[in-house]
């Protein structure tokens, strides 16, 4: 990898009149700010569906996409919905945050509309092919989706047992009185990957190579657990022996109860992991770089029984280790992955990571303790990494400043970073990064538009309240994308190919 930058930016949080952002026209004029201030990456959190709490690392597939991003405009113009269709539909008030509450209330009916006149004109080659190249994951969660709708959204470990344990009379008898909702499920998620496609084609023709998210776990209430409950350690009634959390710290006197079921990894072996290679082949489909989510729980994890009240409860255990990626390796290749080596983390994860050759990540809010020194300072970052003030868990770069760092902590930051006249925190911080040794660094977008905690992407360990926030048209200013583009420019982070490019146009303009 080339010495680049990039920005962390979620499809949610961009701009439009519909309450959450999509893959219409804003997407594109990201792809367009990132082109013009020399950026590499584009960061983006998972695109899979959310469920409780609203979180993309809860999700009821792996594989299916949130259908809240499809673009309701692009839908127009393809003849799908008539701006009628969405006259007197109240999006929400306040265009800095979304309302989940009302997306799930008006989106569902909305894309009704569309999925029935995409029938009505009969299926496309492309609709054919795509239910035909994703069959293995699609028919699943159509059906699981249509089954949860039919039993008011309960989880599916709520449903009568015969269709919970999958029995293949209760399926049949509801693959036919399903069968339009499934339709539905089928169509949405056509909807989905021919727009998003087609944002990635354009990002890539800009030279703008897209990183996505994979959680290591799943959700318990997901169509993978319903339906192969094989690769997990649970019951006869398929219910989890285990969850997942993390272990009590100085934050969490009781340490964070996930929740999320534990693999069978004695099960995944024996079958060559091939549900992980099914899985990151699912995910490059999607992306050009993926990011795995608690990257140190392949080497061990913490795991809590299910019954227990708090994750304090739990025990440290192995996982597969370098072996997985080995095998993944061998199957697919060498894949551009960047590993989530965040948290506590031992000799043996470090040595795991070094295997792999993944980059490791880096948080500059974690390297000011007041004075001493500390390995997340920039002057300690290696080449392999890549660089981040603060990730879509962390607070904003002005939040932590204001809100919680220490008078000592201040001071190291004030000193280390030399804040300069008319330079916000947020500005230091960023220019901290970029002037690191990390091959990559990337910004979130929260960063470069100096904003506090009202911003936050997440607290870790809260229910509601967060995945909200929205960029508003008028923030992204001149200003923010001169700034940027200096940063890049004096840091020599600039997009190899895109400079390139301006070499062969001086030289070769006719051409």
């Amino acid at each position: 990898m080339d010495r680049t930058s990039g920005v962390l930016m979620h499809i949610s949080s961009l701009p439009n009149q519909y309450g959450i952002g999509s893959f219409g026209r804003s997407a594109y004029q990201f792809v367009d700010f990132l082109k013009e201030t020399q950026q590499t990456y584009w960061q983006i959190l998972p695109l899979t569906t959310t469920s409780y709490g609203d979180s993309p690392y809860q999700s009821f597939s792996a594989s299916a996409g949130n259908p809240y991003f499809i673009d309701l405009d692009l839908l127009i113009e393809e003849g799908l919905l008539e701006e009628s269709d969405l006259e007197g539909i109240d999006f929400g008030q306040d265009s800095s945050q979304v309302d989940y509450a009302l997306i799930f209330k008006y989106r569902h009916q909305i894309l009704e509309k569309a999925v029935a006149q995409f029938k009505q004109q009969g299926p496309s080659k492309e609709y054919v092919a795509f239910i035909g190249d994703n069959h293995e994951w699609l028919e699943p969660f159509a059906e699981y989706m249509a089954i949860k709708e039919h039993f008011g959204l309960r989880a599916w470990y709520e449903w009568d047992e015969d269709i919970r344990l999958r029995q293949e009379t209760a399926l049949e008898h509801y693959r036919q009185i399903l069968s339009e909702e499934m339709d539905y499920y089928r169509v949405t998620q056509f909807f989905f990957m021919q727009q998003w496609q087609k944002l990635k084609a354009y990002a890539n023709q800009q030279n703008i190579q897209i990183v996505g998210d994979i959680p290591i776990y799943v959700a318990h209430d997901s169509v993978e657990m319903w339906h192969h409950p094989e690769y997990f350690r649970v019951d006869e009634f398929a219910e989890p022996i285990v969850v997942a959390g993390t272990p009590p710290d100085v934050f969490t006197s009781e340490g964070q109860f996930w929740g999320n079921p534990i693999y069978d990894w004695d099960y995944m072996k024996d079958n060559q992991y091939d549900w992980w290679i099914r899985r990151f082949e699912e995910s490059f489909k999607l992306y050009d770089l993926v990011r795995i989510d608690h990257f140190r729980g392949f080497e061990s994890y913490w795991e809590v029984p299910f019954s227990a009240e708090t994750a304090a409860e739990g025990s440290w255990v192995k996982g597969p280790g370098y072996e997985l990626f080995k095998v993944v390796n061998d199957a697919l290749g060498q894949l551009d992955i960047i590993a989530e080596d965040l948290g506590f983390m031992t000799q043996e994860v470090i040595e795991m990571r070094e295997a792999t050759g993944f980059p490791g990540m880096k948080i500059l809010q974690f390297g000011f303790l007041g004075a001493e020194d500390s390995p997340d300072l920039p002057h300690h970052y290696s080449e392999n990494t890549i660089a981040y003030v603060g990730t879509h868990d962390n607070e904003t770069a002005m939040g932590w400043y204001l809100d919680t760092a220490t008078e000592a902590m201040k001071e190291q930051v004030d000193n280390y970073l030399g804040i300069r006249p008319g330079e916000t925190v947020a500005d230091a911080l960023n220019r901290g990064i970029a002037m690191s040794p990390s091959r990559i660094a990337i910004y979130s977008m929260q960063d470069l538009l100096s904003l506090d905690n009202r911003a936050r992407m997440n607290v870790p360990s809260t229910v509601g309240g967060n995945w909200q926030w929205r960029m508003t048209e008028e923030q992204l200013t001149p200003q923010v994308k001169e700034f940027l583009s200096s940063l890049t420019e004096t840091y020599f982070r600039r997009n190899p190919t895109l400079s390139k490019q301006t070499i062969i146009d001086v030289f070769q303009p006719n051409n």
